[in-house]
């Protein structure tokens, strides 16, 4: 029996060994590619030595458990050669620390292939010809200087963003599937709106029967009852929320394989590790993130010739960083590079018929710079084995909307570039912000929510058959909510009105609206088989009073508006 057919007659239990494998092997490839990387910079560390081996010995046991040969075969390969440094016969020189990242890689790629099911040979020829060439190096002195009897090591410290801490899982810890967290969650988002039903009722009765006794007890039992459900609520959400240290972990071997590919000199400084995320949010955004370091280090970074010609150190500076704002998170990547040059974007976009030169000369510098994430937009001359064919920063666009988040970005010549992403912690349960359009009620993610202004009449103008408003130095669309749910234009336009700006990816547009009526928790409910998908509907939700209102899709909406009326900002 081959190892594919294996996987595919495992019994429940076999199963659950099959996915702890999964699990707990790729946290160890995780822990090994930082390890690597601090061993390059201190090959004399016998410590790193030591948990890289144990790794690499955890990962056969259990992969020659199973029944995995290639992955059994490979990590015997690499624990021989790890054995050998821990014996000081050979030393951890840059080849050999090449030689064990590129095990690294073929063992991603075999958990990957194992995770798929897809367990056809792959040719491990090459790295094994190589592990056995490194086994048989000569060894060589380590390169540091002697130091005196009696003297402690002054080593000096790992810096930060290559630092690595190993935190021990409690033996009280256990796996839960992710369907049953999501059948949780589902049932505590039923709960929410009993709540808010429960709070309506109860608010109602107070003002009906304010000395009745028994409308303050019902009162109290009401707040009771949402202190508890807010608590359950948070605690399920937490559930889910896994550190975006799982993705961070694979930009330093990303950007240790992009300098050695380009030949520059770039210090990758990660910070915010800690921060959580909803797992499934986490899952979207590696490679946004992985396309973003790409794009800083093979577009930003200059040569290291360039950047001492015109006064910079020669190594460059990428900066990672990831922070709580509320319920959201931001994700700040900055370089020091050459900079983005909005004219040489802005005529690259009208050479491939992106834009048009009428186009152009209404842009502003902020429009101009969006075009990068237009899928095959590249301002390269050659495309190479690592960036120039312009599919990186619309994947960083596409996963950031399927996120309903929101993509800023920022650049100077000479200077650098900062991209900011904002993503909203869950999806699950919201924050919503009611607007008021004539007799309707509509809820809009507070996540999409730019601004509010209030307006008259009269800041409205029309510009090529479109209603826009000036918003600082942008012309910003404006859709006239009241149009759209087929009442008169008169409706809205004597009186003064609200414009809540909204954002998708790296798109704006201003809803106009009557009135607001404040921010609730939605739980985006499905508009059932009858209806279907409504373009630029989410979905609906429940108030506190049972009257049901639609969830604005902000990311849909903005399609729409763009296909129908044109360019948003």
């Amino acid at each position: 029996m081959d190892e594919k057919q294996e996987i595919a007659g495992f019994d429940d239990d076999m199963k659950e060994i099959f996915d702890s494998y999964l699990v707990e092997s790729k946290e160890i490839l995780d822990r090994v590619s930082l390890d690597l990387l601090a061993l390059e910079k201190n090959p004399a560390n016998a410590e790193l030595l030591n948990t890289i081996f144990r790794g690499v010995h955890t990962l056969k046991g259990t992969s020659s458990f199973l029944g995995f040969n290639q992955m059994t075969e490979l990590t015997h390969s690499g624990e021989d050669l790890l054995n050998k440094l821990r014996k000081g016969e050979l030393v951890a020189d840059r080849n050999i620390i090449d030689v064990l990242i590129e095990v690294h890689g073929a063992a991603t790629v075999l958990l990957q292939r194992i995770e798929s099911r897809d367990l056809q040979p792959v040719d491990l020829s090459t790295i094994l010809a190589k592990l056995q060439t490194a086994m048989q190096q000569q060894p060589a002195a380590p390169q540091t200087e002697n130091i005196p009897q009696g003297k402690k090591d002054s080593t000096p410290h790992v810096p930060e963003p290559f630092e690595v801490k190993h935190q021990r899982t409690a033996d009280s810890t256990i796996r839960v599937d992710i369907d049953r967290l999501d059948d949780l969650m589902n049932l505590v988002g039923e709960l929410v709106l009993a709540r808010n039903r429960l709070a309506q009722a109860t608010q109602s009765l107070l003002e009906k029967y304010e000395r009745i006794e028994m409308s303050k007890h019902i009162a109290d039992v009401s707040s009771q009852i949402d202190f508890v459900t807010t608590e359950l609520q948070m605690a399920v959400m937490k559930t889910r929320m896994v550190p975006i240290e799982k993705v961070f972990n694979g930009l330093p071997l990303l950007a240790r394989d992009l300098m050695r590919t380009t030949g520059k000199e770039v210090d990758l400084q990660i910070y915010g590790k800690e921060t959580e995320l909803d797992k499934s949010i986490i899952e979207e955004l590696n490679d946004p993130l992985i396309h973003m370091v790409r794009n800083a280090i093979d577009h930003g970074i200059e040569m290291p010739e360039e950047r001492k010609k015109n006064g910079k150190p020669q190594q460059g500076i990428v900066v990672v960083n990831a922070e709580r704002d509320g319920n959201y998170i931001l994700i700040t990547m900055e370089d020091d590079g050459r900079g983005m040059d909005a004219e040489q974007i802005k005529q690259k976009a009208i050479e491939k018929g992106l834009i048009s030169e009428a186009q152009a000369k209404e842009m502003s510098t902020a429009d101009i710079l969006n075009l990068i994430f237009i899928p095959g937009f590249s301002t390269k001359h050659e495309a190479t084995n690592v960036s120039g064919r312009g599919v990186g920063m619309d994947v960083v666009k596409t996963n950031i909307a399927k996120l309903k988040g929101i993509v800023e970005i920022d650049s100077e010549v000479g200077k650098g570039t900062i991209i900011i992403l904002k993503v909203p912690l869950t999806l699950a349960i919201i924050q919503g912000l009611l607007m008021k359009v004539v007799d309707e009620i509509f809820a809009v993610p507070l996540s999409a929510v730019l601004e509010i202004i209030s307006i008259q009449p009269g800041d409205i103008y029309t510009i090529q058959g479109r209603e826009v408003i000036r918003l600082r130095d942008v012309v910003l669309p404006l859709a006239r909510m009241s149009d759209i749910i087929g009442h008169s234009k008169d409706a809205t336009t004597s009186r003064n009105s609200y414009v809540v700006v909204v954002g998708w990816a790296e798109k704006r547009i201003g809803l106009l609206v009557d009135s607001l009526q404040g921010q609730k928790e939605v739980v985006i409910k499905s508009l059932g088989n009858y209806l279907g998908n409504v373009p630029g509907i989410a979905g609906s939700t429940i108030l506190g009073d049972g009257s049901v209102i639609l969830v604005i899709d902000v990311g849909q909406f903005i399609e729409l508006f763009a296909r129908h009326f044109g360019k948003v900002a």
